[in-house]
């Protein structure tokens, strides 16, 4: 394979990048035409065999890069460390999930041990859902400068110490400060899971460990009310956050010991500054230290580029409008459950939780079809000779989005006295199985169809997301009391009908619309072995960097003519965190 400048995509680790006094005409001078000679591995601080190494002139950047099967790339990594990672992870968003919905169960003993009203309390449920939409625009930066291993020990032990402060708060303030700070911390690395995934398995391969992080995330969210509502009966609501510290501390604990960085621009960078050390060369450049911008105009960038998704892209909007939405419903229905069957059936705060293994039901059939889905991603991909076909991943939401609404008119209309218990728990099942759905769809099609820019586009539609998410608690006792059980459904339902229609459509006019887009790709351009973990200017297929767009090699070429010195940073278009995440 061989770009337009006829750099090919060989497999060496490093490159070399001529200065202003040594460039024979506007592109990258092909490496096979380079004057070399052999240097030892050893020598150069490379990991096996010998690479060729061109010393005919000092004034010129030596680009660090994975060598083919380097074991120091995640992508060469082996299976029983990445799965650990995956576990590792996929843990963590359990007990954040589980932290998100387990204070509810405990707000009513905490607003009376406070003395101020439970709609006091629940605005400890919007300050962390406003923290969880707020932190996912700036937080992409940040692996810019630490990479992803300290970013998730950072910000799970401030996580774990904000359950100390929950625990032994004195004030209701104290509660909603420590609420915020503990969604801040909590969505710093929940929203990196993806990017890490991205890291060490290709596409293919990535089903498996993305599914079990949807269902961690959905399942805990829902699942805490079920075993807190007996824990804030018999231990006390300061019970509920001491449990959650302490698995937590467990858990921060093998994260220390097993989790690796897994960014390859960190790796490389890690290297490159190595081998400077050992050879006294300071030709040695990673890709990420040929980047110009500064970490404010990164976080600038990342911020305002998902605002800018969802008000110029109706997919990510409409997408993004679903999906926040469905998340709303699951917070509203976490206040109306106990509402629900203790009010109306005058059943204990204990036992008016079980009605969420309706919830639980609902996740783990979602989970078992999501494989369904994934079949027919697959073989959508295998009849188009490799390339993704973003359409293919709105199967499950064509089948089962519908239950949501449906599911939402049956939980409504069953609450009468004469009616069995049973009913409304089904209609629970129907209502999360279409969520479940909705939320594969949602994020993996937004991850398809908008490649490099795909973290920004799933960022606006977190923000979206959580925000609902912030704002249903506050107003779903009001409402579901004001209006009634049967009218309040009915409105959440007709509005979520109306969107019923969206992945047909998609289905059938998604490639078009995004033709038509400056932002999606009309089609993702990769093979099934093949993943995309570049920025918007730069590809970077399995670890190697290739440059196959003329005007960003002649944009790169003339900030390279800028410089004086080799050992300033070369201003390029860079290879950034943004096209790796996927949630």
């Amino acid at each position: 394979m061989q770009s337009s400048h006829g750099l090919k995509k060989t497999p060496i680790n490093a490159s070399f990048f001529p200065n202003e006094n040594e460039r024979e005409d506007e592109h990258f001078e092909n490496l096979d035409h380079s004057p070399t000679t052999t240097a030892p591995a050893s020598e150069a601080g490379f990991s096996g065999g010998e690479k060729t190494a061109d010393v005919k002139s000092k004034k010129k950047i030596i680009l660090v890069q994975f060598e083919e099967n380097d074991p120091e790339n995640p992508m060469n990594w082996s299976t029983g460390r990445k799965w650990t990672i995956t576990i590792l992870l996929n843990l963590m968003t359990l007990i954040i999930g589980l932290s998100t919905s387990a204070y509810s169960s405990g707000i009513t003993s905490m607003s009376e041990e406070f003395g101020v009203a439970t709609v006091v309390g629940q605005v400890g449920m919007f300050t962390f859902n406003a923290a969880c939409a707020i932190a996912p625009l700036f937080v992409a930066p940040l692996c810019e400068l630490t990479g992803r291993r300290y970013i998730y020990l950072g910000a799970f032990l401030c996580f774990t110490l904000v359950d100390l402060m929950l625990a032994l708060g004195k004030n209701i303030g104290t509660e909603i400060v420590g609420r915020l700070l503990s969604g801040l911390f909590g969505s710093i690395g929940t929203i990196l899971v993806g990017g890490t995934f991205a890291d060490m398995f290709v596409p293919r391969d990535r089903s498996v460990p993305m599914s079990v992080f949807t269902f961690a995330a959905i399942f805990s969210t829902i699942a805490a009310p079920l075993y807190c509502g007996f824990i804030d009966q018999s231990l006390g609501w300061r019970w509920i956050q001491w449990i959650h510290m302490i698995a937590a501390g467990v858990l921060l604990i093998a994260e220390f010991i097993f989790l690796k960085e897994s960014r390859g621009a960190v790796i490389l960078k890690a290297r490159a500054a190595s081998l400077r050390k050992e050879t006294g060369d300071d030709r040695y450049r990673a890709p990420i230290e040929l980047e110009s911008d500064s970490i404010a105009q990164l976080f600038r960038e990342s911020s305002l580029r998902a605002i800018q998704l969802l008000y110029k892209e109706p997919v990510v909007f409409l997408f993004g409008f679903w999906i926040a939405l469905a998340w709303g419903v699951v917070f509203l229905f976490l206040s109306a459950i106990p509402l629900a069957f203790a009010g109306n059936r005058g059943w204990n705060t204990g036992i008016a939780g079980l009605p969420y293994l309706g919830l639980i039901v609902g996740c783990f059939i979602g989970f078992a079809t999501g494989f369904w889905q994934d079949s027919m991603y697959y073989k959508a991909m295998d009849n188009n000779n490799g390339v993704p076909v973003p359409e293919a991943r709105l199967y499950g939401a064509m089948v089962f989005g519908p239950l949501f609404p449906i599911g939402i008119i049956m939980f409504s209309f069953t609450q009468y006295g004469f009616v069995h218990w049973i009913a409304p728990i089904i209609a629970l099942v129907l209502i999360i199985l279409g969520i479940y759905h909705i939320f594969l769809a949602v994020y993996n099609y937004t991850s398809d169809s908008y490649a490099e820019y795909s973290s920004s586009a799933i960022a606006g539609q977190g923000f979206m997301r959580n925000m609902f998410a912030a704002s249903f608690p506050l107003f779903a006792t009001q409402m579901f009391k004001g209006m009634g059980y049967q009218w309040a459904g009915l409105m959440i339902a007709c509005i979520g009908f109306c969107l019923v229609p969206l992945p047909f459509v998609l289905f059938k006019y998604g490639a078009s619309i995004r033709a038509k887009s400056k932002f999606a790709a009309s089609n993702t351009g990769l093979s099934a072995d093949e993943d995309e973990q570049g920025a918007p200017n730069g590809k970077k297929l399995n670890g190697r960097a290739t440059y196959d767009d003329e005007k960003e090699n002649k944009q790169i070429e003339a900030q390279m003519s800028s410089q004086t010195d080799t050992n300033q940073d070369l201003q390029s278009a860079g290879f950034g965190d943004q096209a790796a995440q996927r949630v």
